[in-house]
């Protein structure tokens, strides 16, 4: 099990590039004019390019077992976190305009690449990682099609349209052409093209969060914390949903690497990425830094005790 010293150094990368881009936005390097083109870079292009290299030839979506459940409960957890922090946010009176779909959307999402891609590599070996990689398949068509519904607020009979969107269509077409066998008559040059793009989609991403988190920090720094979003995110975020997903590591019927997989992902705080998607599809990016700073600066704390518990729960 790492240390703390040892998860500051896997997790701080990710928070010195956000720092990067808050230093970026405060010299007027990068403009908020410049912000939706950028945005749409990302995920029209960059993030396309890059689901498109990390499915594509994956030799974990070649074993049948795998190709099904990992994805399927990635789907199903993050799609009932979702609608579960939805629910809870018309309890606690948050009001639709106001911030509630953004809560949802940010708090039902955690973060399934950024630290887990790193931990899961130390822990376990290119095993598991390979079954991680083939659950966040799940995790990607849930952003992109639930969860953007949720977001803008549409039901999918006015919404089916949101779903034809680069990431899915990315992720789409990548899962088709494994199963079609043509993954190693991609030609080369293409494959380095699509990594190019798709290595440049994380940093800048990183960036442009930085950015608008900037904007908050610059005008009201005080916006980061919200006396009802802040804490309801971490209940539910950091306590509630972790045990029922170390619930189903412990009873599913499930593979030894799957289980690590499922109490990895448990441990999770919120991730960063629905900061940018909540400003390019309307949603309030200042409910969505609330939900994504607070858990994830508790999570430094919180991710090695979900481990252990986890862990030593599933026999693990």
């Amino acid at each position: 099990m790492p240390t703390y010293w040892e998860l500051l150094q896997l997790i701080a990368p990710i928070f010195l590039v956000v720092g990067i881009g808050i230093a970026i936005r405060r010299f007027e390097w990068l403009t908020e004019a410049a912000d939706q083109s950028l945005l749409n870079v990302v995920v029209k292009f960059l993030y396309p390019c890059l689901i498109f290299e990390s499915v594509l030839g994956n030799p974990a979506l070649r074993v049948p077992s795998n190709l099904l459940l990992p994805p399927l409960i990635g789907f199903a957890t993050m799609v009932f976190g979702v609608i579960a922090a939805l629910f809870c946010g018309r309890i606690l009176g948050m009001k639709i305009g106001e911030g509630r779909r953004t809560f949802a959307f940010t708090t039902g999402i955690y973060n399934y690449g950024y630290i887990p891609i790193p931990l899961i590599t130390a822990l376990y070996g290119r095993e598991t990682l390979g079954v991680l990689l083939v659950f966040n398949v799940g995790c990607e068509a849930a952003i992109w099609t639930v969860g953007i519904l949720v977001l803008c607020g549409l039901p999918l009979s006015k919404g089916w349209r949101l779903l034809a969107n680069p990431p899915v269509c990315a992720l789409l077409a990548a899962v088709a052409t494994n199963l079609c066998g043509l993954a190693p008559r991609v030609p080369e040059v293409a494959i380095n093209v699509i990594h190019l793009c798709g290595v440049c989609a994380i940093p800048m991403g990183l960036i442009l969060i930085g950015a608008t988190l900037g904007d908050i920090v610059f005008e009201k720094p005080s916006a980061l914390l919200d006396k009802l979003a802040t804490p309801a995110a971490c209940i539910l975020r950091l306590l509630l949903l972790p045990a029922i997903m170390l619930l189903i590591a412990k009873y599913l019927p499930a593979s030894p690497e799957l289980r690590r997989v499922i109490i990895m992902q448990a441990a999770m705080p919120a991730a960063i990425l629905p900061v940018v998607i909540a400003k390019h599809y309307g949603g309030r990016a200042e409910t969505a830094a609330q939900v994504a700073v607070a858990t994830n600066l508790l999570g430094l704390l919180i991710i090695p005790l979900w481990l252990r518990i986890g862990l030593a729960w599933a026999g693990q």
